[in-house]
């Protein structure tokens, strides 16, 4: 009986002990690391080995394709963005581009007057209030933007006839060693207009702080063209991700010349629809003015009767619908 109590109990001290031996591993296990300052240096190990995240992340963008080309995708979306907004420029806008000094008020005061001109030397020569009204309406809105928009094209198709040679003259002058300001200052200094102008609007606002790659990208406000666009991008891009500049400017050169050769191209072989157009446009007025001099009774009607007004209005609308019609279809957009 002795000798059984004394097994049991040498048991029980035996599981006691392990017990005990197993908790304080585990607790040496867990606290030893906090009690020693084992954990707090790994920590300090590990935050003087860890690397600068602006470093890797700069690295990173130098090394990764993948994020290279997502920052060129939001360049492009950008410059899309502003190139959107060019649509319809307000009248202001349209004024510089057509590189007069003339102010919004300067230009509204003489569509005024020019309208107001018209009203009364219509009224003058005997013409009727309505038809006075509908010229001075004329005079005053449509004749001075027609102006305008024909001096903003003329001066656009300046701008690209002499782009490519100015882009030339950059391309030379950083193969030469020139940086890329002073070959925009030669542009400047030999250039013709408008180039000399817009390059000079460039460097003018560089010169007070505002980065190249921004002020080459003004250039599309100015002179809302595709190649104007093009430019600003590649300028915009090298200045962001770097690169040989020279080659991706004689690029930019190539593809707008071949742009322009195109251009001729197209336009040459529309010319003769152009020409088709133009013929049967002004037919029927051709013919008209022949019969009105050979038989002034017989044509009179279509203005001296109602029927005649109707079918001379419905007749001008047609027309006009498909020289518009015509328009559209010789006109190529690339």
């Amino acid at each position: 009986m002795a000798r059984d109590l004394l097994g049991m109990s040498m048991q029980h001290l035996a599981l006691f002990v392990l017990a005990a031996a197993a908790v304080g591993g585990v607790t040496w296990v867990f606290l030893y690391p906090l009690l020693s300052g084992e954990r707090h240096a790994e920590r300090r190990m590990q935050s003087v080995a860890k690397p600068d995240r602006a470093a890797t992340k700069a690295t990173a963008t130098r090394a990764s394709p993948k994020l290279r080309r997502n920052e060129l995708e939001e360049t492009l979306k950008q410059l899309e963005a502003s190139r959107k907004k060019q649509k319809n420029p307000p009248l202001s806008v349209r004024l510089e581009q057509t590189g007069l000094s003339w102010s919004k008020q300067q230009f509204m005061i003489g569509s005024g007057v020019l309208g107001a001109v018209a009203f009364v030397g219509v009224l003058f020569i005997g013409g009727g209030f309505v038809a006075a009204a509908g010229l001075a309406f004329a005079a005053a809105f449509g004749l001075p933007r027609w102006v305008l928009s024909y001096l903003r094209k003329r001066r656009h198709n300046k701008f690209l006839q002499h782009f490519p040679d100015a882009v030339d003259i950059i391309v030379r002058g950083i193969k030469a060693g020139l940086p890329l300001f002073d070959s925009m200052k030669v542009i400047v200094s030999d250039a013709p207009e408008p180039i000399k102008s817009e390059f000079r609007a460039i460097v003018e606002t560089q010169t007070i702080g505002m980065p190249l790659g921004e002020a080459c990208g003004r250039l599309y406000q100015r002179v809302p063209l595709p190649e104007a666009n093009f430019f600003g991008i590649v300028i915009g891009i090298q200045q962001k991700s770097g690169g040989n500049l020279s080659e991706a400017l004689g690029n930019l050169s190539r593809v707008l010349r071949d742009r322009k050769k195109m251009k001729a191209k197209i336009k040459a072989m529309s010319m003769e629809a152009k020409a088709s157009a133009g013929i049967i446009g002004s037919l029927p007025i051709l013919v008209m003015g022949i019969v009105y001099v050979t038989s002034p009774d017989y044509i009179e009607l279509l203005w001296t009767t109602p029927v005649g007004r109707l079918l001379l209005a419905g007749s001008a609308a047609w027309m006009l619908m498909g020289i518009m019609v015509m328009k559209k279809m010789i006109n190529f957009d690339f």
